[in-house]
């Protein structure tokens, strides 16, 4: 097949990457510059293990076996990575119910390397830690993400694919037996392909509308959560992540480190009206009485503004969180055409088995 994949995010790469290797001509339409210009680059860069997501959910599913692809792709591909596991901590009862559940959850979706440890435990290893007891997962890790998008972008080239960027897609239309396809700003160009695969993050909703034939009804509503990061100042106090019980939305303001060891806190959840990512100062209020639960010793005027992302969620405040939506032909009824909705955490641990997900998908559906 012909195959064009919008977007040259972490996800819109595995899936180019992974159609060139199995012998498709592949071109990704990227609307920017350069890329994981979007969601890929405003995240926490956490490989996560899988124990938050409902068994047999694609969020499980592709969380715990692409964050097994992903290890091993980075030690092939020398992609900067480390395994330094991480704690989800209880403050009180209520707390401690509920990373009870997140543990038994982990499990059920097959999710090595759990633990159960009590507060002194946590604080032998963590000594910082003030909690009343912890999940302790071992196969947790963080990622150079831009590393990781760089070595996609090899492999796709490698086997033949191309990126054009600056080639933003204004509409989608059926000619039969394939597509057409508008890319291009002032100047668009047609192009035919027997296959599109729309990875476009937050611009997924709006490509899915513009698609002929497409139907309206099967458009998801796109809810942004802005979520907000502030880094710190001084010695890292951890050596691990650490994370509090899940708030609505999102996984609670957890400490997040990077491959040098610095330590930053977010991202909170902030429901928006549209894409902005100024990160305002005076938030950090918040993040101060959020972290304090758990480490009590954060002194006064170590938070700073750092960055932002968007979460491309389809569920709002209040709804339980929606799943990943791939929506292929064998669940629309049109051959090689796969629209990739909601995909959020966790979209970069889980990039490459969404990736053979969608293939094994075009080749069903085509």
């Amino acid at each position: 097949m012909d195959v064009l994949v919008i977007g040259a995010g972490v996800v819109g790469l595995a899936v180019a990457r992974e159609l060139a290797l199995r012998g498709h001509g592949v071109i990704v339409a990227e609307a920017t510059g350069g890329i994981g210009n979007g969601v890929s680059s405003r995240n926490s860069e956490v490989i996560h293990a899988g124990m938050y997501y409902p068994a047999g959910s694609l969020r499980a599913r592709h969380c715990v076996q692409g964050r097994r692809m992903l290890y091993t792709f980075c030690g092939s591909h020398g992609v900067p990575h480390a395994k330094c596991g991480k704690l989800i901590v209880a403050t009180n009862d209520l707390e401690q119910a509920k990373i009870e559940g997140i543990y038994e959850q982990g499990l059920m979706n097959g999710v090595e390397g759990l633990s159960f440890v009590t507060g002194d435990e946590a604080r032998q290893l963590e000594p910082n830690l003030s909690c009343t007891g912890a999940v302790l997962s071992r196969e947790t890790g963080i990622i150079d993400s831009h590393a990781l998008m760089l070595a996609l972008q090899g492999d796709l080239e490698a086997a033949g694919g191309a990126i054009a960027f600056h080639a933003p897609v204004q509409g989608i239309t059926r000619n039969g037996t394939g597509w057409n396809v508008m890319v291009g700003g002032d100047d668009p160009t047609e192009l035919t392909v027997d296959a599109v695969v729309n990875a476009a993050g937050l611009g997924a909703q709006a490509l899915a509308g513009a698609t002929e034939v497409y139907p309206a009804g099967r458009v998801p509503p796109l809810v942004l959560a802005k979520g907000n990061y502030f880094g710190c100042l001084g010695k890292p106090a951890f050596s691990r992540l650490i994370y509090p019980a899940p708030v609505d939305g999102g996984l609670g303001t957890h400490v997040t480190l990077d491959l040098a060891g610095r330590m930053r806190f977010g991202p909170d959840v902030e429901w928006v009206e549209q894409e902005e990512y100024a990160v305002d100062p005076h938030r950090a209020e918040g993040f101060y009485a959020s972290i304090r639960r758990y480490w009590p010793g954060l002194p006064d005027g170590a938070l700073v503004a750092d960055y932002a992302g968007i979460r491309p969620k389809l569920t709002g405040p209040g709804e339980k969180a929606a799943d990943f939506m791939i929506d292929g032909p064998t669940e629309h009824g049109l051959p090689g055409l796969v629209h990739l909705f909601g995909i959020e955490s966790p979209g970069l641990t889980s990039c490459l088995s969404i990736a053979e997900d969608v293939a094994e998908r075009l080749a069903a559906g085509t």
